[in-house]
């Protein structure tokens, strides 16, 4: 029972950061940390493939780092232009 429930809680902290990133894509580009948005998309990219490779897959990491890994590719062109 409460693997059940720890587990649950950890997929909706993953479910918060996304929307965190939603409502970041309003803040202005100098706001947006360059090294943390190209670390993020490492990470999302790696737990994407991993969330596709194991065996049963995990559809609830695979999307949610998919997400995470659109708004990250979203945000960097951003830090990008607003910094160069």
């Amino acid at each position: 029972m409460y693997n059940y429930f720890s587990r649950e809680l950890v997929n909706c902290n993953w479910w918060v950061w996304q929307w965190q990133g939603l409502v970041d894509m309003k803040k202005p580009p100098d706001m947006i940390s360059g090294n943390m948005t190209g670390a993020m998309c490492v990470l999302s990219a790696l737990f994407v493939s991993f969330a596709w490779m194991v065996q049963p897959r995990n559809y609830l990491l695979l999307t949610c780092h998919a997400s995470n890994e659109t708004e990250q590719l979203y945000q960097l062109p951003r830090w990008a232009k607003g910094n160069g």
